[in-house]
């Protein structure tokens, strides 16, 4: 399939529904707010009480589908991605969403919501590869009085390593010697980059610490709370000042994942991901190194640590204490 022809049939998607008259499983709830705000570490006083609103970052939390999914789902976003999958762009990746709060959500109110393909990009050539980001708008109502909305964009993608124009860049510059290799199978010289951390204006400072082997925290001004990662303003009183702490590097796993799947370019599973409370009280998620991945455990102590990926890229990781880091 020709590329302008593909992007012909993606547009014809744009503007239809994903989501028709979808309900949320539960009403908004106040066990599931407690839960929320115990994971993020929010102790702010509006979530609790008689007079309880749930963070407004929740807001598609109420309109999860959860295993079974949702009765009203449309077919066009399969549809739509079942095309792309047969025209060779079979990754995918979530880049970004965007939320609009316009109602504050309470327990007891039932969740409507109605979700719509928005646009489909042009095609697009990434550091992960080269494919079509796709962007869902979700309208969250209560009643009819709209809530908020909630963009979703991803990326479907066919893998740098996997293309063809990769591979014929690599022919060029084989040594004469070099047996070709599958587009499947890259060079182990050629093995693809992690994926760049996005940088904005609210956390450039702390991928600055990370620069010079320090892992800054936030603190308020005003309450001198901690938060981590980092955030535009306080969400313990809401003050937009704030100053920086550097951790000790001390800390424990509070919680871990192993992951197992998806495979993805540049990383080797199986591999651990902790949630690491650090010493100074707040939580961080990055990777258990020092340990084999079935050996990790909840309370095991850990020391920071920092990995050089590539010539651009450094990450703060987590040592198991005691144990020596594995090749």
């Amino acid at each position: 399939m020709a590329v302008d022809d593909l992007s012909v049939r993606l547009k014809v998607y744009e503007g239809r529904a994903a989501v028709l008259g979808g309900r949320g499983k539960d009403p908004v709830n106040s066990p599931m707010i407690r839960h929320w705000c115990e994971a993020m570490g929010d102790t702010n006083p509006a979530y609790t009480g008689p007079d309880a609103v749930a963070p407004p970052t929740m807001l598609q939390v109420w309109t999860m589908g959860g295993l079974s999914g949702h009765e009203t789902r449309a077919p066009a976003y399969d549809e739509l991605l079942a095309l792309l999958d047969g025209a060779g762009y079979t990754s995918v990746v979530a880049t970004d969403c965007e939320q609009v709060y316009l109602r504050a959500l309470r327990p007891g109110d039932e969740i409507m919501f109605d979700s719509v393909i928005e646009s489909v990009s042009a095609r697009k050539t990434t550091k992960l590869g080269t494919g079509y980001f796709v962007t869902t708008r979700m309208d969250v109502r209560v009643g009819d009085e709209l809530a908020g909305t909630h963009r979703f964009r991803i990326l479907k993608y066919a893998p740098a390593h996997a293309s063809g124009e990769g591979e014929r860049r690599r022919r060029e510059h084989a040594q004469p010697d070099e047996q070709p290799r599958s587009p499947q199978q890259p060079h182990p010289r050629e093995r693809p980059r992690r994926p760049r951390p996005v940088v904005n204006r609210d956390n450039a400072g702390f991928w600055e610490g990370v620069a010079r082997h320090r892992l800054l925290i936030q603190r308020c001004a005003d309450c001198s709370t901690l938060r981590l990662p980092w955030l535009p303003g306080c969400n313990a009183c809401g003050s937009p000042e704030w100053d920086t702490v550097e951790a000790c590097g001390d800390g424990t796993v509070y919680s871990y994942v192993v992951m197992h799947h998806p495979p993805f370019p540049a990383f080797d599973p199986p591999y651990a991901v902790g949630l690491i409370e650090l010493a100074e009280g707040v939580r961080f998620v990055s990777n258990v190194i020092g340990v084999p991945y079935d050996k990790v455990r909840i309370g095991m102590p850990v020391r920071l640590a920092f990995v050089r990926c590539d010539e651009e890229s450094e990450l703060p990781v987590f040592r198991a204490e005691g144990e020596v880091v594995e090749a």
